[in-house]
């Protein structure tokens, strides 16, 4: 395991029916960074059942290593494990509690709309990303009728 020190200050909003979440991202790595208790808290379901399916995750090799990452956080006298986005999805889609069941009906949702539509809109991130999301509507214009000399560029 990786050891960071430090993320940065960005933060995700993941809204549960009780309240929010907030969990760091890393920039660099397009992710989240959650510990096993954050991970308890959103599912509701005890810390030992989330350890368990988080080796069961490692072990079968469903989940690499590097999805596991040692931190260094304030008050802390040793690095405590934090864990990525793509632990905290594949545990959703295997603990068995409200909070996992309104969030598999959720990502299944939002997963069947891009599969159907072909792209998915986050309208908090457009708004905090106008710029990049402006040049991804530019791009796109040019894959429209008439501009298909130019589609073969992405």
């Amino acid at each position: 395991m990786k050891k960071i020190n430090k993320l940065n200050n960005l933060l995700v909003i993941y809204q549960t029916k009780s309240g929010f979440l907030e969990v760091k991202t890393d920039s660099e790595l397009d992710t989240i960074w959650v510990t096993q208790a954050q991970i308890s808290s959103i599912f509701e379901k005890d810390r030992s059942v989330i350890l368990k399916h988080i080796n069961n995750l490692l072990k079968t090799k469903e989940i690499e290593e590097s999805n596991v990452q040692k931190m260094h956080i304030p008050n802390s006298d040793k690095p405590v494990k934090f864990y990525s986005l793509d632990i905290v999805l594949s545990v959703g889609y295997r603990v068995n509690s409200e909070k996992a069941i309104y969030f598999r009906k959720w990502a299944t949702e939002i997963l069947r709309k891009h599969i159907v539509n072909g792209y998915t809109i986050n309208p908090s991130r457009i708004k905090t990303h106008y710029v990049e999301f402006m040049k991804v509507v530019e791009d796109m214009k040019n894959l429209l009728p008439g501009n298909i000399e130019n589609a073969n560029s992405f």
